[in-house]
């Protein structure tokens, strides 16, 4: 069995707009679910699908604790989070799409 891994990730409905964090095993299906809104929830009623940064980890534990620490963070820390890595907030799906 090859090794696993677990993904952080952060969505946004736009630019600068409602932010989503959530932890997954599998980030593609993940994100599409998210896209197709197939489960009644936040993302849903905001319309939180653009895949706007995410983290990769080999074990869930330490992957679980950084969902939690940044559901905890200011906003502006998460903004410059994103940033950071992608200051356009371009929809990372489609890069990504093919490569995971």
């Amino acid at each position: 069995m090859g090794a696993r891994s677990f993904y952080v990730y952060i969505l946004a409905n736009r630019i600068g707009g409602t932010l989503y964090i959530g932890v997954t095993n599998d980030l593609m299906r993940r994100v599409a679910e998210h896209r197709m809104k197939v489960a009644e929830g936040f993302a849903k009623r905001y319309d939180v699908a653009r895949l706007v940064y995410f983290e990769v980890f080999d074990q869930v534990e330490p992957a679980i604790q950084r969902e939690k620490r940044l559901k905890k963070w200011p906003r502006d820390w998460k903004t410059s989070l994103i940033e950071r890595e992608n200051p356009n907030w371009i929809d990372l799906y489609p890069q990504i799409a093919g490569a995971l």
